[in-house]
């Protein structure tokens, strides 16, 4: 996918009858820097398209709390303000399709992302979160084949990328035979968060873990909550933030550390936005929409590092190409 946004979009989307349509992005959460580098994206591909006529706004909106009811609440208040798309990050798959079918049932175009709803009226666009777990443990089983005890960091709990991860990390223990996950906190996919549920958890633990999984923004936070123990290191797979590239590349280099790290790209919501212009435009789009997940292995480490700022997350913006690609290959 192409990783800047095309500028002066000419072609179809500038003969696009969208000019005059605004799009709301519905945020549940913006806690950490996964969240943080979605809104940037989001803002630089969004802000881009407004300047080019494509569309008239495309305003962000973020729910102070995690809370299925706030979000609902803020759904329907778009609806009110007339937006003719809501793009939705969801707190939970079911929770809000009571408010995304309201929002239907006005008119509304509704594209779900990253945390999809269920409702069939909505479109979706997710990776398989579910493999996505499921590969961190074959990578596991590649590098340790006596298997050993592993910790899970799960995400943010009732949220369905949490659940769909955990499942694939659990079917791959079971198909494996190899491991047995000894303990699992909620990291809340947040380095100070999983820190300091990692050191929490630690000492009620068996000496011997091999490996650590997660779901990202946690193994900087697993491994210094390891550091501070007399424990050895673990594999522990990272989830593409700036933190846990650094760390992985330090120890790389000081003892040929290996490990591999995966995420969905922050710029996901980019292809949320052009999806939603293109369903307002009329064009036909499946409901279900796929995109690959972000992986990062030993030989490409450097290369992914130089190319994530600071603070930020290994990432990926859409164009309305990719969009269009997108769309093209799910029919």
């Amino acid at each position: 996918m192409a990783s800047t946004v095309v500028g002066g979009l000419i072609g179809q989307a500038a003969l696009a009858d969208t000019s005059d349509k605004r799009i709301a992005l519905s945020n549940n959460y913006a806690g950490n820097s996964w969240r943080q580098a979605m809104l940037r994206s989001w803002e630089k591909v969004t802000g881009q398209a407004v300047a080019d006529g494509v569309v008239a706004a495309a305003d962000a909106f973020t729910t102070a709390e995690n809370q299925v009811t706030e979000q609902a609440a803020q759904i329907q208040n778009l609806i009110l303000q007339g937006y003719d798309a809501i793009v939705i990050n969801a707190a939970s798959p079911e929770g809000l399709n009571g408010a995304v079918a309201e929002a239907c049932g006005a008119g509304v175009v509704v594209v779900s992302f990253d945390g999809i709803v269920t409702e069939p009226c909505a479109w979706r666009i997710a990776v398989d979160f579910k493999q996505m777990g499921k590969d961190e443990v074959l990578y596991l089983a590649d590098q340790l084949p006596e298997g050993g005890n592993l910790l899970e960091i799960r995400g943010l709990a009732g949220v369905f990328v949490d659940d769909e991860i955990s499942a694939g990390i659990h079917e791959g223990v079971a198909e494996t035979g190899k491991f047995e996950i000894v303990g699992s906190v909620h990291g809340n996919w947040a380095q100070d968060v999983a820190q300091k549920a990692v050191a929490g958890i630690l000492p009620s633990l068996p000496d011997d873990i091999v490996g650590v999984v997660t779901q990202g923004g946690d193994g900087y936070g697993a491994a210094q909550a390891f550091n501070a123990t007399n424990r050895d290191m673990p594999i522990i797979v990272m989830g593409n933030r700036h933190d846990e590239l650094t760390w992985w590349k330090e120890q790389k280099d000081a003892n040929g550390y290996e490990t591999m790290s995966v995420s969905i790209a922050p710029g996901v919501s980019t292809l949320a936005f052009w999806v939603a212009q293109q369903i307002l435009d009329g064009a036909e789009v499946p409901k279900d929409l796929t995109v690959p997940f972000l992986r990062i292995d030993q030989d490409n480490l450097e290369e992914n590092l130089a190319n994530t700022e600071a603070g930020g997350v290994a990432n990926v913006e859409y164009t309305l190409e990719d969009a269009q690609a997108v769309i093209a290959g799910a029919k």
